[in-house]
């Protein structure tokens, strides 16, 4: 028997939040494109500080709005009739935020990784269902590993690679040169993007484990073929290629303890979800943004809706 999520976020209770973002940071980024040359002036000491300013209180209100998005968010799910509950506080959340900013800049970005381990385990920890905690079970030095495994040493190689072509072609072939490196790019991006995830999902909850059953080279095929369709259509697929990633990846995740093992799913339906999501984008792009927290709910709602756990057997 399947048993699915609901998603009961309401458009109103996000609207004063997104309005705020847009005021705050879409006003103030309007300003500095309109005016980077008088702020950017070297005889203009004020407007250069007033930049600063500016970005740091774009910064400030960017992780601020993203922390009650996220809340409600995690409040808006439900399952079995039950919501599920977050208790984290903004100053509990900014305080790590802060630190782990400073702690990333002075060490050249190495603490990084524990610094994104101690923001997700913050908003995992602090959900909770039926009066259980979830806990999130990635650690810093994984992730370490993975991004420099997956993402530095690549990168290095393919700067290595690229340096003589670009001395030898870069002037006379720049079109061919800025393929090539799109196309390593992307490839490098697909096996951080698999293990990244991967690590994520890695989650307690009562005497259950959540976690991925993937197989390496399948998921990679499978993200890789995503891509290309979304290429290839200069777009138009790409949405409808984030909602078959998601139905792979959903039924390849399982919740196991000593006594039994659920499965998850989604209920793909082709034609429908893709005119549903072009919906709801189109509606926000014509609506220059105001209508985002509708297609926000919209689209959560209809893609929790036709999310599901059920019991495996063996």
């Amino acid at each position: 028997m399947k048993d699915y999520f609901k998603f009961n976020l309401k458009a109103q209770t996000l609207l004063p939040v997104w309005i705020t973002f847009m005021v705050l940071i879409i006003g103030p980024y309007v300003y500095v494109i309109v005016n980077i040359k008088d702020i950017l002036n070297p005889l203009q000491p004020s407007s250069f500080f007033r930049f600063y300013g500016i970005l740091i209180l774009m910064f400030i209100v960017a992780y601020a709005i993203i922390f009650y998005i996220i809340k409600l968010c995690i409040e808006g799910i439900e399952f079995k009739e039950k919501s599920f509950v977050f208790d984290g506080t903004f100053g509990q959340y900014i305080g790590k935020l802060i630190s782990g900013v400073f702690l990333s800049l002075i060490t050249l970005g190495i603490y990084s990784p524990w610094f994104m381990t101690k923001m997700q385990k913050f908003f995992v920890d602090n959900t909770s269902y039926n009066s259980n905690k979830f806990e999130f079970a990635g650690t810093g030095g994984k992730l370490f590993k993975i991004l420099f495994f997956t993402l530095f040493l690549p990168m290095v190689a393919m700067m290595i690679i690229m340096f003589p072509l670009v001395i030898k072609n870069g002037s006379s072939n720049p079109n061919t040169i800025s393929i090539i490196t799109n196309v390593f790019s992307v490839l490098i991006m697909i096996p951080y993007m698999y293990y990244v995830y991967k690590w994520m999902a890695n989650v307690k909850f009562s005497d259950y484990t959540i976690r991925w059953e993937t197989n390496f080279w399948d998921s990679c095929k499978k993200i890789l073929l995503e891509i290309f369709l979304s290429v290839i259509t200069v777009g138009i697929y790409y949405p409808y290629a984030g909602l078959r990633l998601y139905k792979y990846f959903m039924e390849r995740t399982v919740a196991v303890s000593e006594n039994s093992k659920k499965g998850f799913g989604y209920d793909l339906e082709a034609g429908s979800d893709f005119q549903f999501l072009w919906g709801q984008l189109l509606l926000t792009i014509i609506t220059l943004g105001i209508y985002y927290p509708w297609a926000c709910c919209n689209i959560s709602s209809r893609i929790l809706g036709k999310t599901f756990t059920e019991e495996i057997t063996e």
